[in-house]
């Protein structure tokens, strides 16, 4: 399944950078986020690895991030597995004629299993709306300086 989610961040696109590419701010945007693990690479280099550990109501999730393209400030891509399922993210950032910041991220996410395949065909809304709420939490956070952390 394919498919592009796109926001206006109303910060200058530096500004948007610096918390975007800190790896501390990810529990500030990301729902569920426990911890994050190095495992390989200099972090944010092409090819390095971090394992991220989530828990969504009671459920744990493991996802390993792979960087495959960092080219701040245009463009962020990675890879992300885990159990069942793949994701290729693609991120571009643009600065507005306003000095805000347009995200549009591009995600293809490949089920590996039959009951990931199952859950993509009931379910692809689903899998564009969680995109499209780590956009929004981030633009919150990044304007208003909310996090998510303890929601």
């Amino acid at each position: 399944m394919l498919y592009t989610t796109e926001i206006i961040v109303k910060v200058p696109l530096d500004a948007f950078v610096k918390k975007m590419n800190n790896i501390d701010n990810k529990k500030h945007w990301q729902r569920g986020l426990q911890s994050t693990e190095h495992i390989s690479g200099n972090p944010g280099d092409l090819g390095s690895k971090i394992k991220l550990n989530y828990k969504y109501d009671k459920r744990d999730m493991e996802i390993i991030e792979t960087i495959t393209k960092n080219d701040f400030p245009n463009k962020f891509c990675a890879t992300y597995k885990t159990k069942g399922m793949n994701n290729i993210q693609k991120n571009h950032f643009k600065e507005t004629e306003e000095g805000f910041t347009k995200w549009t991220s591009t995600n293809e996410f490949t089920p590996l299993s039959f009951s990931m395949r199952v859950m993509l065909f009931l379910m692809p809304r689903a899998f564009k709306k969680q995109s499209l709420k780590y956009m929004q939490d981030f633009k919150n956070f990044a304007e208003n300086g909310i996090s998510v952390s303890n929601a």
